[in-house]
């Protein structure tokens, strides 16, 4: 495989570029998407789960992992076979948590939606946050895809109708639980990172968030996967599944739901039976019938795990004061102006303060 990795402005400008030339992702590349030929995966999750450090080792890249600032991208080749054209892959990452989730605007669009993939990192180390961190950008996910099928629909009468043709449809298509569920738009691959960490809690906090995250991944049709930077098994075995939304190659077909291993389950290979009720003495079956089953497992898993009040924009620290980003001029520059303005600061309070004082005394 042949990867690189460019900046948005010269992506922005081969796109540009492709569009003059009639070969506009929509207009002459939608067979090729719809074929598998090029394709789209948008990486999401907890801050800091190791997003880019997964990517990295599917790219093979020996980088030292950098935090992601907001939104980049990177993308791939891979030879299907001698003189045969190069799949290509484009991968996004979104950086920054649920706090910077407006942008998935930006690689989710009409243009991409046919050959998209989703995979959503959740950090098993950090159970606390893990349920809004899912439930927030797989709601804002789903909303944009819908979006981009919305735009798709009245630019091309073919748009939703070929996303029949995408990976995860035919394995749920006859699946006993489908009519309970309600299947992510695209393909979604959920992975669980930081199992190193996750395998020395307690059984029943590990028997919880797997059951949960079992239960999510099969309610969105979506494969799950645990995953530790840490061991080559686990990189190993992750790397098939990307492979399989990045080029289209075979995964095979797993179900390993033992919560006292790593989880690997296809999507399709699970189901609502297998999964069972909520770990929780206090639900119980009547309750299924009016309220959803989402719900239901989220207020079983916040009981265990309450949900941490914090928002990720308040760590997400000042681009301009990180040292990744040094630029000496502008940096010169922004410290005078910077210096300036608390000047301009002061001298306002103390204008005030005597506009005050001279109102009291009239």
């Amino acid at each position: 495989m042949v990867f690189h990795k460019s900046t948005l402005w010269e992506l922005a400008a081969g796109e540009v570029q492709s569009r003059e030339n009639g070969h506009g992702m929509v207009d002459g590349e939608e067979e090729k998407c719809a074929a598998g030929r090029e394709r789209v995966v948008f990486f999401m999750g907890s801050k800091g789960g190791g997003k880019t450090t997964l990517i990295l080792r599917f790219l093979e890249r020996d980088e030292l992992p950098k935090s992601t600032l907001a939104l980049e991208y990177t993308f791939g080749r891979r030879a299907r076979g001698h003189s045969t054209p190069k799949d290509m892959a484009h991968f996004w990452e979104l950086g920054g948590g649920t706090s910077l989730s407006d942008l998935v605007q930006i690689p989710i669009t009409a243009e991409t939606v046919r050959a998209l993939a989703v995979v959503l990192l959740v950090d098993l180390s950090k159970p606390n946050s893990l349920w809004s961190t899912m439930e927030k950008l797989l709601q804002v996910t789903k909303t944009q895809v819908n979006k981009a099928l919305a735009e798709l629909a009245k630019m091309d009468t073919k748009g939703r109708a070929e996303l029949g043709k995408l990976e995860f449809k035919p394995q749920l298509k006859d699946h006993p639980d489908r009519e309970l569920i309600d299947v992510f738009p695209v393909p979604l691959l959920i992975i669980g990172s930081k199992y190193d960490i996750f395998q020395d809690f307690e059984s029943e906090k590990r028997k919880m968030i797997c059951k949960t995250l079992r239960f999510v991944a099969h309610y969105h049709g979506a494969s799950l996967a645990f995953s530790s930077a840490k061991t080559e098994s686990f990189v190993s075995k992750t790397r098939v599944f990307l492979s399989h939304l990045a080029f289209g190659t075979d995964r095979g077909k797993c179900a390993s739901t033992d919560h006292n291993k790593p989880l690997l389950i296809s999507a399709g290979m699970d189901s609502l039976s297998q999964i069972g009720s909520p770990p929780s003495a206090d639900i119980g079956i009547g309750k299924l019938q009016v309220r959803s089953p989402l719900d239901l497992w989220k207020n079983a898993y916040e009981k265990m795990f309450p949900s941490e009040n914090t928002s990720d924009s308040k760590d997400i620290r000042d681009p301009a004061r990180d040292p990744q980003y040094t630029e000496p001029e502008i940096d010169r520059m922004r410290a005078l102006k910077n210096q300036e303005l608390e000047q301009y600061k002061r001298k306002a309070s103390t204008t005030w303060k005597g506009v005050e004082l001279e109102s009291r005394r009239s």
